[in-house]
């Protein structure tokens, strides 16, 4: 835990939250900032910045968490779908530096758009920029 961080002060019951599920490792409260009818946020119970920094137990749980969470919220607030997603440090939209990932309910005709609509427009990259992109990445992951 970490005392300055605000979802392990919600967890902590210092700060008022409203909770929609708990676990031994993983919490989910409704986010006070809700983009849409049944926002939810799902995060471990253990303080961490980044997805990298979770102990692989504590990832396990906060993916298995979103993925049975995900269609319950989905139908309990009667939506179309649900988009998941994580923003991962500051330069991604994080901004609370403690995991969490979002379970946003959507419903027809919302207007949202999908993932893609956050950048205003794409990069524009060739076939060899993108053989050479993957194979960083492949190198990256032998290395890891």
């Amino acid at each position: 835990m970490s005392e300055d961080c605000v979802f392990c002060q919600i967890i902590d019951g210092d700060i008022p939250g409203r909770t929609v599920y708990e676990d031994d490792d993983v919490f989910a409260f409704l986010d006070a900032n809700p983009l849409s009818r049944g926002h939810t946020l799902v995060i471990p119970k253990s303080h961490h910045e980044r997805v990298s920094d979770l102990p692989a137990g504590d990832r396990a749980a906060v993916f298995e968490a979103l993925g049975r969470l995900a269609p319950v919220v989905e139908a309990a607030v009667d939506a179309d779908g649900v988009t998941v997603g994580m923003n991962d440090g500051e330069a991604a939209g994080q901004e609370v530096p403690h995991v969490h990932g979002h379970l946003v309910p959507r419903f027809d005709g919302d207007s949202a758009g999908p993932i893609h609509n956050i950048f205003r427009s794409t990069a524009d990259l060739s076939d060899e920029e993108l053989d050479e992109v993957a194979e960083d990445i492949k190198t990256a992951i032998g290395g890891a």
